[in-house]
């Protein structure tokens, strides 16, 4: 029988016959139904499936008419970083990495971050920030967001003026755990507010609240009302991508609109950010390295259809580098990355990348 190209989830090249294919695509959407309570992927999905993991070609692509719009994280650091950040390390200003991704790779929108791309680091150099933004939007015709991650693990000792939350568990100090964290949602939500209304008046396009959750409920309960307290007080647009597939409950006992967050998938995370006013949702879907490419993308490809059924904004999936589908791998391979993107385009009907 004749055998396919395909990834593990950890990058690495392996051979499959369709039937295996076959197999892990319907394990790995059974798994997303599983653990989402959600509606598995029919017949015709898993055939199409087989057909973008069945193409020989190396490289594979959307059919003209399916074109998405592309956003990206961390912006331009992809070009300055160094390789254990998926970066280049090539010599470039901020201002230039936005004009390349413009003028030479045709980005179809761009983001201006800081290097250390949280926002409680950016609170203190946020005029020079308003400088650099401002000359970008000046020499630049896409829009253009601000990056930063809500990050509320820098509010924590040793970084920040609260206790460790994972000192304070361990110890059974139970309630000064979950002080700790209450007060870090309200520090943090006044600093993501006030670095954003600075960009604000300079004309920044819009924000994306990039790895989301990251610290748990409380990094999303944080983010929620930044959001909502900016769509009602600026002209922003506000991206909100997540830090994983389901929110960690760090606290457990919080809520939002009555909704508790802990342990919410992306179909139900999409709802609150919805409320909340944002304009774009990024769900992650985790890839597991121990599973082939065929189980990890159908799996994430059940979940994100479900999350674009779920919603009445867009949906830009987060993909690459672990997530997505997409193998862990800091640059991922491209017969992986194109096959995922163009599942997600057309099976899952994402609106953007």
């Amino acid at each position: 029988m004749a055998k396919y190209y395909v990834r593990r989830g950890d990058g690495a090249l392996i051979e499959m016959t369709s039937d295996e294919i076959i197999s892990d695509l319907e394990a790995g959407t059974a798994d997303a139904g599983d653990k989402g309570k959600i509606e598995p992927l029919s017949k015709d999905d898993l055939d199409r499936l087989l057909d973008i993991f069945t193409d020989r070609n190396r490289v594979v692509s959307v059919e003209p008419g399916n074109e998405v719009v592309v956003t990206h994280d961390i912006g331009t650091l992809r070009l300055m970083g160094d390789q254990g950040n998926s970066g280049v390390g090539i010599p470039l200003s901020r201002l230039q990495g936005i004009q390349v991704h413009e003028r030479a790779f045709c980005a179809d929108t761009m983001e201006l971050g800081h290097i250390d791309y949280s926002f409680k680091p950016v609170k203190p150099v946020i005029a020079m920030e308003q400088q650099e933004m401002e000359n970008a939007l000046l020499s630049t015709i896409i829009p253009l967001f601000y990056g930063a991650m809500p990050n509320l693990g820098t509010y924590y000792a040793p970084d920040g003026p609260f206790g460790n939350p994972s000192d304070l568990l361990p110890a059974g100090k139970i309630k000064e755990a979950y002080a700790a964290q209450e007060e870090a949602v309200t520090h943090a939500t006044r600093d993501m507010i006030y670095v954003c209304e600075k960009l604000a008046q300079v004309g920044c396009d819009g924000i994306n609240f990039d790895t989301t959750g990251a610290a748990g409920d409380t990094d999303f309960k944080a983010t929620l009302h930044a959001v909502e307290h900016l769509k009602k007080n600026t002209n922003l647009s506000v991206e909100v991508g997540m830090a994983g597939e389901f929110v960690l409950g760090m606290h457990g006992g919080l809520e939002y609109d009555g909704q508790r967050l802990a342990g919410l998938y992306c179909h139900n995370q999409v709802k609150l950010v919805e409320k909340a006013g944002a304009d774009i949702f990024g769900p992650v879907v985790n890839t597991k390295p121990s599973k082939t490419m065929p189980w990890n993308l159908s799996r994430a490809v059940t979940f994100v259809k479900a999350c674009v059924e779920a919603s009445n904004i867009p949906i830009h999936v987060n993909m690459g580098m672990g997530v997505g589908g997409s193998p862990v791998f800091e640059t991922p391979p491209i017969d992986s990355v194109s096959r995922a993107s163009k599942a997600m385009v057309e099976i899952a009907k994402v609106d953007g990348l």
